[in-house]
């Protein structure tokens, strides 16, 4: 078991477009390699509609995507020529169903059955991180800034903001307790919109939004709702910001104003981003914004980001971090907590009673 120093990390966010794997060094930490797999639209479709299905479609769901982890995984391994020999554990977030730990039941629900990937690795598998945080009554998010902490903690203030399909931030440092929230959304709306009229998946470098004219007064008008004012822990569902959000406060645009569409749900992004900042983040800790996922690659966006923060706005590349392999990373870290019977999340992030060792783990 010591001479077992990697870690595998398998992530899919709330875009539902593909699935990260990563490989880690556990000491000292390092991002050994990363790929995306991207998924075909129809799958796709399926996962961002999978709270739609009925039990034996979810059920049948579940075993699919369970056994594409796996292959896609086996592919991983023999490109980077990483012998299983020498992974101790690998952690999956699975695929978000649903997530409502404000329901009267509080509750949550990822797919993805961990078991053909602990056939094919022959190693612990650690997967439904969310659950005991819930149980223990916290948001069962967001789990990444004890990941932040971990890796950022030590030196000045940060502010780690990542942009997948909602965006959500941790703040670390040394002497600060580490917290963090979901602050509202980031790619999801304008990925809808890109795929609805443009037929692409998504906004590349924010060319569209660039040439459009954003309505500031409607987001204004947005950015009063109770979300954007509630205090934190806070945590969201991905369709929180969906389908049904877009249809009913952004029905005045149509297909010849995509442009201006994207614009506004661009500024929309940087503005609820810059007011959590404001309202929940002591100036003090205010000194550089780090940004992950596939938003930090939206150059309207993060320039709209430094304009309402007037804060250094860099990406974790800057650091040595890819921004699309931090999520899987941060898995891979605590699957090998879990392993290590070591707490693998922050309480003061997602609300939780106490500290616990979050996870399921498959043999």
């Amino acid at each position: 078991m010591k001479s077992k120093n990697l870690a595998l990390g398998l992530m899919s966010g709330t875009s539902c477009d593909g699935l990260t794997i990563c490989a880690v060094q556990l000491k000292p930490f390092a991002v050994l390699a990363f790929e995306n797999y991207s998924y075909p639209p129809a799958l796709q479709q399926r996962l961002l509609h999978a709270c739609d299905l009925r039990a034996p479609q979810l059920s049948a769901l579940h075993f699919e995507l369970g056994n594409l982890y796996a292959q896609k995984t086996k592919q991983f391994l023999k490109k980077y020529k990483i012998p299983v020999s020498k992974i101790l554990c690998a952690g999956m977030h699975g695929q978000t169903v649903y997530h409502g730990p404000q329901d009267r039941a509080a509750n949550t629900l990822q797919i993805a059955e961990p078991s053909f990937l602990a056939e094919l690795l022959g190693c612990p598998v650690i997967s439904n991180f969310r659950e005991r945080d819930i149980v223990l009554g916290g948001q069962g998010a967001p789990l990444v800034p004890f990941f932040d902490e971990y890796v950022f903690g030590k030196a000045g203030p940060k502010i780690l903001l990542n942009l997948g399909g909602i965006a959500n931030l941790s703040i670390v440092g040394k002497n600060i307790k580490t917290y963090g929230f979901d602050c509202g959304p980031a790619n999801t709306l304008m990925d809808l919109v890109c795929q609805k009229y443009l037929h692409q998946p998504f906004d590349k470098n924010g060319a569209r939004a660039a040439q459009g004219t954003s309505d500031k007064q409607l987001v204004a008008q947005l950015l009063a709702q109770k979300f954007f004012t509630q205090k934190p822990p806070k945590s969201l569902d991905k369709n929180t910001f969906g389908a049904a959000y877009l249809k009913k406060h952004f029905a005045a645009f149509n297909s010849p104003r995509v442009n201006d569409l994207l614009a506004t749900l661009n500024y929309f992004t940087a503005a609820a981003v810059a007011l959590a900042i404001k309202k929940f983040v002591p100036a003090r800790e205010q000194k550089e914004i780090i940004v992950s996922g596939g938003g930090a690659y939206n150059k309207t966006l993060l320039s709209h980001l430094q304009k309402l923060t007037h804060l250094p706005v860099v990406t974790s590349e800057k650091y040595h971090l890819h921004p699309q392999a931090k999520e899987a990373a941060a898995f891979a870290l605590f699957a090998a907590r879990a392993v290590q019977g070591k707490s693998n999340h922050c309480p003061l992030a997602t609300g939780a009673r106490k500290k616990a060792i979050l996870g399921r783990i498959t043999l």
